[in-house]
């Protein structure tokens, strides 16, 4: 129940009120039909909800009433008198039974807080219900975590989802060293007795179905065959099954589906789980909070049948990383070996091991410590790097398992958790930079192959298919191929398949055009005697990848997140997303990716936005957007060490270039 309306709704909804009189109809939101609340005015003449017309924009880019090009940011309040003769429009109580009081609208939050019997009543009943009762039957049990911007989380008991999750999810960026990927805090030498901490849980939400073959309504992105590394939620579709639910949101982390453990899986293995059908689903997710100042809780835990350990590395060099992947456990305090990077100095060394827990580094205490101040001590050792670990037998994180194709599946969230031993690469050389385009050699389970298709057909013969995308589409997506119906020359000849992007129709250039506008082409060069089509067909790197065609009942098809990642560069198509915080706030994100000497060069993605920093307020950026550009400087050839700091140089406005691609729709 809502303690400003009194009523029922969803947090993201409007207020409900239940006027005394018939509202005119010039105070009247066309979008949600009900008396306007914070009232904003378009360019075009006409006033929306602010949370409706927020709402709208981010599926649309024009205005509902007269379809004239719109974005939010030309909006504005509308008047102050406008406002008052809304707040001034008189409304009943809603708890009639016992309180049959009007007042003003802009009253009623004062009089159900503290004039109203009813709400009264209705907290007492509320704090009755929850004191006595403590163990009631109500949702499933949730396991809650409190998580420092610093240390990423590692579950209990070396679970799999250690080496895919939230390395990136649950870090802040403390100092510009590698391994600190999320951009999202500023401090300054006297913040650092008290940071700010991301705080996170991880839920378990079961959610129901009346039709067990219904979709979800969410799309996913991320998967081990991608830097992301975990199932992370891209967006959440209006009047769905999970928007109905309520729990879950864009930028939560899916780590278990009905009790299997997907932190590790492919992302066409996820979305299979995830499109299974049932009339109840398990997820275990974990979810953001954004951040609050809370102190690192002190270490309780015995080193009962633990062995102390001591061993020295020695650097070449003062810059030479250690290949070290260091992160923090929720259940546990201070610093924990997540992975040694193969070839690097410690996997070389051979005598440290995954899980080992941090005590010492050049004899300063970590027992209480974080990856930063591990990373910091690692920077500033000439030579010799004296660690001192705490092992418990038996004790391993469960391997990750290897996929012939590439080293990925070992650390696919390395560049944002890996501390490469703490020591910055400032020597990673820079390709010829074209135009923001992606290394071309980029291949990660999907790659394009372009083929001309040319066919005799009788003029009245439709070619037979079904498009989607456009230039117009909300991700400005090249167009592509939905379905090939059996009643087409295109059918018949067999070349051109579901999920072809068209290039081309009889010379025409296909790749600039707006969903109409392709239609219309395709329509009038249907009728000539021949045709011939340009397509690029996207095929998957490993032939082993079970297919998603029989898994796709009650589903409306569309390509998989993933297989837009193999599409060569000049189909993308970039847009300027330019964010504002002020000087003590955070950007709000993490990013992964970028250039590793054991994965060559791969594309930066957001992995996560934190909830009421800047990133989330805009609402244009997407976990899964590939960041090609910071103010206008190409991020291509660049390591996670380079892209950071130019972030963080930042103080109040950043312009990203981005590339978004639709997740895939569960």
């Amino acid at each position: 129940l809502c303690c400003e309306c009194g009523q029922f709704h969803l947090v993201l909804d409007n207020h409900l009120y239940n006027f005394q009189d018939e509202v005119d109809d010039e105070l009247i939101c066309h979008i949600c039909l009900q008396p306007l609340l914070q009232p904003m005015d378009t360019p075009c003449g006409h006033t929306y909800c602010f949370k409706c017309l927020e709402n709208f924009m981010q599926e649309y880019n024009f205005c509902p009433m007269d379809r004239k090009k719109l974005s939010f940011q030309q909006c504005h309040k509308s008047s102050l008198l406008v406002r008052n003769l809304l707040d001034k429009l008189v409304v009943l109580c809603p708890f009639k039974a016992e309180c049959q009081q009007t007042m003003q609208r802009c009253e009623l939050e004062a009089h159900l807080q503290n004039r109203c019997p009813g709400f009264k009543k209705y907290k007492s009943e509320l704090q009755q219900k929850k004191n006595p009762i403590s163990k009631g039957k109500e949702d499933p049990p949730t396991k809650v975590e409190t998580i420092t911007a610093k240390d990423p989380e590692v579950p209990s008991g070396g679970s799999s989802l250690v080496a895919e999750s939230s390395a990136a999810a649950v870090v802040s960026l403390g100092t510009a060293e590698p391994g600190l990927v999320n951009p999202a805090f500023e401090e300054t030498e006297e913040d650092l007795p008290q940071r700010a901490s991301l705080v996170a849980e991880t839920n378990t939400i079961e959610i129901h179905r009346d039709d067990p073959e219904e979709e979800l309504g969410m799309r996913i992105v991320g998967g081990k065959d991608t830097p992301l590394g975990n199932i992370v939620v891209q967006e959440v579709l209006r009047d769905s099954v999970i928007a109905a639910d309520g729990r879950i949101a864009p930028g939560d982390h899916i780590l278990e589906v009905n009790g299997v453990n997907i932190s590790s899986v492919t992302h066409c293995q996820a979305v299979s789980f995830l499109r299974h059908p049932g009339p109840v689903l398990h997820l275990m997710v974990l979810q953001e909070k954004g951040f609050s100042n809370k102190t690192a809780q002190q270490d309780s835990a015995s080193a009962t049948n633990r062995e102390v350990i001591h061993v020295t590395l020695i650097k070449r060099d003062r810059s030479e990383p250690l290949g070290i992947k260091l992160i923090r456990k929720t259940d546990e305090a201070g610093i924990f070996i997540l992975d040694l990077l193969e070839g690097g100095l410690a996997a070389k060394n051979g005598k440290l091991s995954r899980n080992d827990r941090v005590l010492s580094i050049n004899g300063q205490d970590l027992r209480q410590g974080t990856p930063e101040a591990a990373a910091q001590i690692i920077q500033t050792s000439d030579s010799r790097v004296n660690f001192v670990v705490l092992r418990q037998p038996g004790v391993q994180l469960s391997d990750p398992v290897e996929d012939g194709s590439t080293s990925n599946s070992s650390s696919s969230s390395s560049s944002s958790s890996s501390s490469n031993g703490g020591s910055p690469v400032y020597h990673r050389r820079r390709l010829d930079q074209n135009h923001y385009r992606r290394k071309s050699n980029y291949q990660k389970g999907y790659v394009s192959h372009e083929k001309t298709v040319a066919i005799k057909k009788e003029p009245k013969e439709s070619l037979g298919i079904t498009i989607g995308g456009g230039r117009d589409n909300k991700n400005k997506l090249p167009i592509y191929v939905t379905s090939v119906q059996p009643i087409g020359c295109l059918f018949r000849d067999g070349r051109i398949k579901r999920g072809d992007v068209l290039l081309s129709i009889n010379g025409i250039d296909l790749t600039h055009l707006n969903y109409y506008e392709a239609v219309s082409a395709l329509k009038s060069n249907a009728a000539s005697h021949s045709v011939v089509l340009k397509a690029l067909e996207i095929l998957p790197l490993n032939s082993t990848e079970p297919s998603l065609e029989i898994k796709e009942q009650g589903f409306g098809w569309s390509p998989l997140w993933i297989t837009w990642l193999g599409l060569p560069s000049y189909l993308h198509c970039c847009q300027d997303i330019v964010l504002s915080k002020g000087n003590l706030e955070s950007w709000g994100f993490s990013i992964v990716g970028g250039f590793e000497e054991s994965k060559g060069h791969q594309p930066f993605f957001i992995k996560t936005i934190v909830p009421g920093t800047a990133a989330f307020r805009d609402r244009k950026l997407k976990c899964g957007d590939e960041i090609v550009a910071v103010n206008g400087v190409p991020a291509i050839g660049m390591s996670n060490s380079e892209l950071i700091p130019m972030l963080k140089e930042q103080r109040n406005k950043v312009t990203l270039t981005v590339v978004s691609w639709p997740g895939s729709l569960v």
